[in-house]
């Protein structure tokens, strides 16, 4: 009995000695478990560590992603190119815009291409051309409009000396009485400008703006000299049609020295307009068709054409 319980409370000591032992190891393990955990969860902080760098880096495709928010805009490239076109289509309208005023211009040459209307006034002495009534005639007075005579220049002395002075003179071609009632006097432009006035009552010197209005009421400078020439009283042939009724005469006209020049091959008229200090605007029609437009100087004997007021 007694080995009995020897071995008993041997049996019973290695138990609880056993015993002892699994209850420290599950002591120790647990704090060992503990630190075991503690590195894990610092493992996964850095895990977190580990996924928070990884968060930048999502970040660059983003950036990435707005590349193509870049290559958008450069989209907007053929936009503005087609823009740049629109301004493109506005250059023929443009063009067609500068070929209107080719065809107004083209309208006036097609009514000088028109039969000229002429008017036959009740005074035989007028004619009606457009808007304008012209004499038929060159003039032919001796007095200004006052009545004070308009003194004569019979030699080229007194020709020269009345330039040279500034003062008004008049002649025939020639110095010869019997081309007044064909070609009328010659007259040097103070006499046409003097303030007593040279039209007679009722008459005007026409100015530069009216010779050109004629012109252009019969074609322009090229058509309308033959339109306004006399079918008679040129040399070789080179006569007009009269068609405006204005009976052009090749009347010639007297230079600055006293010298007469071209009767039958030139007729040249004065207007009421100066050019430069020395010199006046006159008109002439020559061998060829036109109407000429030039500067003479004021001493020049030229004829005179009158318009009606």
């Amino acid at each position: 009995m007694e080995k009995a319980n020897l071995i008993i409370t041997v049996t019973a000591v290695f138990i609880l000695l056993f015993s002892n032992g699994n209850i420290s190891d599950k002591i120790n393990y647990p704090g060992e478990s503990n630190s075991d955990q503690t590195s894990s969860k610092s493992v996964q902080t850095q895990t977190k560590s580990t996924q928070t760098v990884s968060k930048p880096v999502q970040t660059k495709p983003k950036s990435t992603q707005a590349v193509p928010k870049s290559t958008q805009s450069v989209q907007t490239k053929p936009k503005s190119t087609q823009t740049v076109t629109k301004p493109v289509q506005t250059k023929p309208k443009s063009v067609q815009t500068t070929t209107k005023p080719a065809q107004t211009k083209s309208k006036p040459v097609q009514k000088s291409s028109k039969p000229v209307p002429v008017t036959r006034s009740k005074d035989v002495g007028t004619v009606r051309i457009g808007t304008q009534t012209w004499a038929v005639a060159n003039l032919n007075v001796s007095t200004f409009r006052n009545g004070d005579t308009i003194p004569e220049a019979r030699t080229n002395k007194e020709w020269v000396a009345a330039g040279e002075s500034g003062k008004p003179a008049w002649c025939y071609y020639n110095n010869d009485p019997a081309n007044g009632p064909k070609y009328g006097k010659l007259y040097n432009w103070y006499a046409v400008n003097d303030p007593r006035g040279l039209a007679p009552a009722g008459w005007t010197m026409p100015g530069d703006a009216d010779w050109t209005k004629l012109m252009y009421y019969l074609g322009g400078p090229d058509a309308s000299g033959r339109k306004m020439k006399n079918t008679t009283g040129w040399i070789d042939g080179n006569i007009g049609t009269n068609e405006s009724g204005f009976t052009g005469l090749s009347g010639g006209y007297r230079v600055e020295n006293g010298t007469f020049l071209n009767l039958g091959s030139i007729g040249t008229w004065w207007s009421s307009t100066e050019s430069k200090s020395s010199s006046a605007i006159d008109f002439y029609l020559s061998l060829s068709g036109s109407l000429g437009r030039s500067g003479s100087p004021r001493q020049r004997g030229e004829s005179i054409r009158c318009l009606r007021n």
